[in-house]
Order: C-alpha cells, then sequence, then structure tokens
C-alpha cells in the first residue's frame, strides 16, 4: 500500500490549484495533499504534488490528474508499506 508519492505535474494555468488539491483530497485513501508550484509560464504550470494517505490508488490519482488537464511528468518518490520512511539527511546532502 503506498503512503506517500511525490508527483511532478504539468497543468493548464486555468486550473485553480486550490479546486486540484481538494478534489485529490477528498479521493478515497489520501490523508493530505500538498501542491507547490514549481513553474508558470503563459499558459502552464509546473506543480510538486505530495500525497499522503493510507492507501493510495496511484492509478484513480492519475486518472483524474489527467481529467482536469494535467500530465504528470515524473514520479519522484513513493513510500509504500506500514509506516513512511524519511531518507536519511546525509543522503539528501550527497544529492545535492
Amino acid at each position: 500500500m503506498i503512503k506517500r508519492i511525490i508527483l511532478d505535474v504539468l497543468v493548464p494555468n486555468k486550473i485553480s490549484i486550490i479546486d486540484f488539491a481538494e478534489k485529490l483530497a477528498s479521493m478515497k485513501g489520501i490523508d493530505a495533499v500538498n501542491i507547490t508550484v514549481k513553474e508558470i509560464d503563459a499558459e502552464t504550470e509546473t506543480l510538486i504534488v505530495i500525497i499522503e494517505g493510507d492507501n493510495i490508488n496511484y492509478k484513480a490519482v492519475s486518472d483524474l490528474i489527467e481529467k482536469m488537464g494535467g500530465v504528470i511528468h515524473s514520479i519522484d518518490q513513493v513510500v509504500a508499506g506500514n509506516r513512511v520512511i524519511n531518507i536519511p539527511k546525509d543522503i539528501i546532502t550527497e544529492t545535492r
């Protein structure tokens, strides 16, 4: 079962990130959603979408994003299992 997923998502800038977050947060198995705008251009926005929950259905999330006009550029992190494991700080430092 997926507990956390971090996605890089491109959406048309006509989409409200508030509505986008509320729709994701209302899905079964999702407890929290954090959306951060990474980049804006004339017609699109690049978003970092962090989703946490007890049993995230990636296919349902992907389908909703596509239905709203978005495209998933990449899956940047997935945490699965019975608990959340955070990345150790020394590994984060090495990758920068």
